[in-house]
């Protein structure tokens, strides 16, 4: 059992929940993470599930230093968003979450590529069920926007790691580099789901739509699968260096003038990423323990911001900024955990935040990153203004809304508390966390001197918020449609098949046309030939012309295959 997939226990609890009672699905979803959890920490390190396909070598579970990390965290984000959606009653939400959360474990845990590739769509397609189930109209174009991309970067994935078996004779998942088509094209599929610069726009597109208790799980999982895959495959690749510093700034801006506080924190996501892939890039041994343990953090503490605005979603119906605030006074818990959730992604010291983040800071600083490292101080800063002070003081403070609420439900608030605890305990011991990292760790996060700097850094940033507030030069919150760089291909998309399909149109419109022509033809011969009363000559219409061409198409098909 110790040698048995944690994966597999998340698969099958996902095929028995839709046909169990809704209390027990509940609790299956809270025990499959256990039971996952158990059997990590009970494995030992090493190759598991070794077979053989088609002369292929697969690892089907690989456990070592790089990937428990992942694999542990990912198991504790499954149960606090298991905890946190107790009161669902949807099974399809709650077997779409296991399979989604099964999936981005056995990724982390592949030891090869194509062993990857499947838990890699099996994600995508699961999780888009979770952006569905909101059940409304953009949700839906959403989630078809989503689900074409991320099964987009598995068809790349898979055509990259064809054309790498080709190369090596090997499907072994290990450092891979950028030294073929074969492995540019993995790194793209990587990127995608990354949410690289550019590649980015489905991440806030998609998030912010997804249901209350949909947008927490999928904050923890997809993109911190990528960071992980380019972490294993692409370490001290230089390129991921400026992607990364790129990817830390250029979210500022959209998440301070943005009025949804979801995909303001969407837009956050992005932010803390690109620190990151920045490790990832630079891929010294610092680097790449700042770069887990930031992931780490990163799910635990953004978790529990979309938690608290989640719950704001679910009592007052809105989460926009210009429609919310003096929200403490009806949850004044949900604010608590929100405040340590801000203070945590803001890398205030005592906060997980800091201890994480400021690895990667003084990575880039001992390599000699001057101008990244400078990149990074100025995108803390802004993580500081639109996380760190926007989402808790719109939601919760600024100006008095009116709304008045009953406070989170109490296993949401359970949720947020252990998140929260996890937050503030690993702020005060990191060596906790330090511990179980990559490589050995030799740094201290509480000097004199990163203490200071980044409390000069938060001052400072927080001066510049009531400054630019006060004096009314900050972006007011209003009701408004913000373009990203998405606009500019999907509106040309749209001035391209526009034509397109008016000629198909057309097409099809005239092939039915004959096709009912011929039918109308073929009816009245058979009239004159059977007679008036002729059983097709009354009561076949253009459905039975529908279907009978469908049946053609079906028997033309036969014919072509066999």
């Amino acid at each position: 059992m110790t040698s048995l997939n944690p994966a597999v226990i998340f698969l099958l609890a996902g095929l028995f929940t839709p046909f169990a009672a809704v209390d027990v699905r509940r609790y299956i979803t809270l025990a499959a993470p256990l039971i996952g959890l158990a059997l990590l920490l009970l494995a030992n390190h090493g190759d598991h599930g070794q077979i053989e396909i088609f002369n292929l070598q697969l690892v089907t579970y690989r456990l070592d230093k790089l990937a428990f990390v992942w694999a542990l965290i990912f198991h504790i984000a499954a149960f606090i968003g298991a905890l946190y959606a107790f009161h669902l009653k949807d099974a399809t939400q709650q077997t779409a979450a296991l399979f989604y959360q099964g999936a981005a474990i056995g990724a982390v845990l592949a030891g090869d590529l194509l062993t990857l590739f499947v838990w890699w769509e099996i994600t995508a397609i699961a999780s888009v069920f979770l952006i569905w189930a909101r059940k409304t109209d953009r949700a839906y174009r959403a989630g078809m926007r989503y689900l074409i991309i991320q099964i987009g970067s598995g068809v790349i994935l898979l055509t990259g790691l064809l054309l790498y078996n080709k190369d090596n004779g090997s499907l072994a998942f290990n450092h891979l580099g950028l030294e073929s088509v074969a492995t540019w094209l993995i790194f793209i599929a990587f990127g995608i789901k990354c949410a690289f610069p550019l590649l980015h726009n489905w991440l806030q597109d998609a998030y912010p739509e997804a249901t209350v208790t949909g947008t927490v799980i999928l904050s923890a999982f997809t993109t911190k699968l990528a960071v992980y895959a380019l972490a294993r495959g692409y370490a001290g690749t230089e390129i991921l260096i400026w992607i990364g510093a790129t990817m830390t700034a250029f979210p500022i801006f959209f998440a301070v003038i943005e009025n949804d506080l979801r995909r303001v924190l969407s837009y956050s996501l992005n932010n803390q990423l690109g620190f990151m892939v920045v490790g990832v890039g630079i891929g010294s041994e610092m680097a790449l323990n700042g770069t887990a343990a930031h992931a780490f953090s990163h799910i635990l503490y953004k978790a529990l911001l979309f938690m608290a605005m989640g719950a704001v979603l679910y009592r007052v119906k809105t989460i926009k900024a210009s429609e919310l605030g003096g929200l403490y006074k009806s949850m004044p818990w949900t604010t608590v955990f929100c405040i340590i959730g801000s203070l945590s992604i803001s890398a205030f010291p005592l906060f997980s935040g800091f201890i994480s983040k400021s690895m990667i800071l003084t990575a880039a600083a001992v390599e000699h990153h001057t101008i990244v490292w400078l990149i990074l101080l100025l995108a803390s800063a802004g993580v500081m203004d639109h996380s760190g002070i926007k989402i808790p003081f719109f939601a919760f403070f600024a100006h008095d809304s009116g709304k008045r609420c009953e406070e989170a439900p109490r296993h949401m608030l359970w949720a947020m508390g252990i998140a929260a605890f996890m937050c503030i305990a690993i702020g005060v011991y990191p060596q906790a966390l330090y511990q179980i990292l990559p490589y050995p760790v030799d740094y201290a996060p509480y000097t004199t001197t990163h203490v200071i700097t980044q409390l000069q850094l938060l001052l400072f940033s927080a001066l510049a918020f009531v400054f630019l507030f006060k004096t009314g030069l900050y972006p007011p919150e209003v009701k408004s449609v913000n373009l990203d760089t998405d606009w500019t291909y999907r509106s040309g998309a749209v001035a391209i098949m526009k034509p397109i399909n008016t000629l198909t149109s057309r097409l099809t419109q005239s092939a039915f046309g004959g096709l009912h022509a011929m039918w109308l033809v073929s009816i009245a011969a058979l009239d004159r030939v059977v007679g008036p009363k002729a059983w097709l000559s009354r009561s076949l219409d253009s459905t039975g012309m529908v279907a009978a061409t469908m049946g053609l198409l079906f028997l033309f098909l036969l014919l072509y295959l066999f």
